[in-house]
């Protein structure tokens, strides 16, 4: 981002937080090129002690000072949020992170000539490990899509898909922090019952989990090859999976993106 460009976010809950965090670590921006709203005094006095930028109550304010507007607020106050600044978004750039709202949605209630593109971002932003899907409406430019990426890359990894399968990244990476430490607990619930002390039980799941996902990350590798890897004849961790196959965990996790993705697209329409 070799210019820097004027940013408005709406909304300054923990996913803004998350994202003013790792803009500042990574030096995108400057604070004088943001402007944080929310209608709570409490969050707007946080954000303006930790991040030094200008904060304030008034949406249309900050969205007509802009050059770009990113929705934070959400999913049930968007539709106000957008009203109230919609006459001060013609020909600019608006990018909502708001789960399950398309683009279409997002259109009816902008001018027709501002650009929209739509972010998933998940948890993990908030210690800038993240993934964040784009999609992208009509209008919208490469320069756009960079501007976006450049932001999302502040707190983790960043994929661009077709609209289309916003619902099913919602599912998957939206919902899976919560899947992930569902499983980590289970895990450590299971180290506890067979004797490990809660607090070693939780770190040796926790690292497990983490170690794993590097791993993968880092190597490429599919999970099944490295699941086999760590899998001797007759030893510990194929008796393991046994229970693991028998208990239906595969298709559970499996059900589980599809019940979030059916319930994205039915929070859409």
């Amino acid at each position: 981002m070799k210019q820097l460009k004027t940013i408005a976010i709406i909304g300054a809950g923990q996913m803004a937080e998350a994202l003013l965090a790792g803009l500042q670590a990574s030096q995108v921006t400057a604070p004088g090129s943001l402007f944080a709203t929310d209608t709570s005094a409490e969050r707007r006095d946080l954000v303006k002690r930790r991040f030094g930028i200008q904060v304030g109550s008034d949406n249309r304010e900050a969205a007509s000072w802009a050059d770009v507007s990113l929705l934070a607020v959400k999913p049930q106050s968007l539709e106000t949020a957008l009203r109230e600044i919609a006459p001060v978004l013609g020909g600019k750039l608006v990018i909502s992170i708001a789960a399950g709202i398309s683009i279409g949605r997002l259109a009816r209630l902008v001018p027709s000539d501002a650009r929209i593109i739509r972010v998933m971002p998940n948890a993990p932003a908030l210690v800038r490990e993240g993934m964040s899907v784009l999609a992208f409406g009509p209008g919208v430019t490469e320069e756009d899509v960079r501007f976006a990426r450049t932001l999302f890359d502040a707190v983790g990894r960043v994929l661009v898909v077709e609209e289309r399968l916003m619902d099913v990244v919602t599912g998957l990476s939206g919902s899976g922090p919560a899947y992930v430490c569902l499983v980590i607990e289970a895990m450590a619930d299971g180290g506890v019952k067979m004797g490990l002390p809660r607090a070693v039980a939780e770190l040796l799941a926790v690292q497990t989990v983490l170690g794993s996902a590097r791993m993968l990350l880092e190597t490429g590798e599919h999970p099944a090859r490295l699941k086999d890897r760590v899998t001797s004849p007759g030893g510990t961790t194929i008796a393991g999976l046994h229970q693991l196959e028998r208990g239906g965990l595969r298709a559970t996790l499996m059900a589980a993106v599809e019940a979030a993705t059916k319930r994205s697209k039915e929070l859409g329409d």
